[in-house]
């Protein structure tokens, strides 16, 4: 499995796994409504909420390049707020139906998608989490349109993978994702927490979603997985049992926890996939 089509490839996480991919020896095509600020790698133009464009432009990338093996389906409005709600679900769940369509059409082996954290039940305005660290096994608690264009999205994988058993379609619920430049504004947020309860504190450098998205290309994987992507630690300095004895009074916390340890659990995505974080913020500020 080499030759890999990744939507979204223009994107933060998009861009990074583009990179990943070619460190390890990869053949990445980048699909996007607009070209790469990093273009290292053949790009095609494609509106991927079009399904005959989207299946156009796979099986026309499949001819070019002698066959392709797997999708690392990114694009998609990255989160709530970035275009009017309806716009959002409609864009984020059409264009991973059509993505997923293509896939099967043109036979890949593998379905790589990116889901997300919201799914966890953030922002917990309404209701605090039933516990921490968030994982999967959770049920999806979609509190946004973007949230729920990720649940449809869930939802999908699964039917999906029961009509075509031979392809594995793995979501990855990236956690807020962030680029090295933009540590340097964590010290802003250290004497205000509110600032980023909405997800317990939780982030992941974009080289890590790479690195999940590399990794969900290998594992040993059937059917339908989804996975919770983030950093190994938080974006605060102050001790998890401090904000949540605070922010979230009551709320259980399962399994000794690290006083800046991630709250957004890996161990899943670590077991399975073999994911490791390798960057932090605190490396760079």
């Amino acid at each position: 499995m080499k030759r890999i089509i990744v939507t979204g490839g223009s994107g933060k996480i998009g861009r990074a796994a583009i990179r990943e991919l070619l460190e390890h020896g990869y053949e990445p095509i980048n699909l996007d409504t607009v070209p790469s600020s990093d273009p290292v790698v053949p790009f095609t133009r494609t509106d991927l909420t079009d399904l005959g464009q989207t299946i156009d432009s796979f099986l026309s990338i499949n001819k070019v390049h002698n066959g392709m093996d797997a999708v690392i389906h990114l694009a998609a409005i990255p989160g709530q707020g970035r275009a009017p709600d309806g716009a959002t679900f409609q864009t984020n769940t059409i264009s991973t139906y059509n993505a997923f369509t293509a896939a099967a059409k043109l036979g890949l082996t593998r379905v790589v998608w990116a889901s997300s954290e919201t799914l966890l039940g953030l922002p917990f305005d309404a209701a605090p989490p039933a516990y921490a660290p968030l994982d999967e096994d959770l049920p999806p608690t979609p509190n946004s349109s973007y949230a729920l264009s990720k649940a449809c999205g869930e939802e999908m994988a699964r039917h999906f993978s029961r009509w075509n058993p031979d392809i594995p379609y793995i979501g990855l619920r990236f956690s807020n994702v962030m680029e090295e430049h933009d540590y340097a504004g964590f010290a802003d947020w250290q004497d205000d927490p509110t600032v980023r309860k909405r997800n317990l504190w939780g982030y992941v450098d974009s080289r890590d979603c790479g690195q999940a998205c590399r990794l969900a290309l290998e594992a040993d994987i059937s059917g339908s997985e989804n996975f919770v992507i983030a950093a190994a630690d938080t974006v605060m300095t102050r001790p998890n049992s401090e904000l949540m004895a605070e922010f979230y009074p009551g709320v259980e916390i399962r399994g000794a926890v690290g006083e800046t340890e991630t709250l957004e659990s890996n161990a899943k995505a670590a077991r399975v996939l073999g994911y490791a974080p390798k960057y932090s913020w605190r490396d760079f500020v």
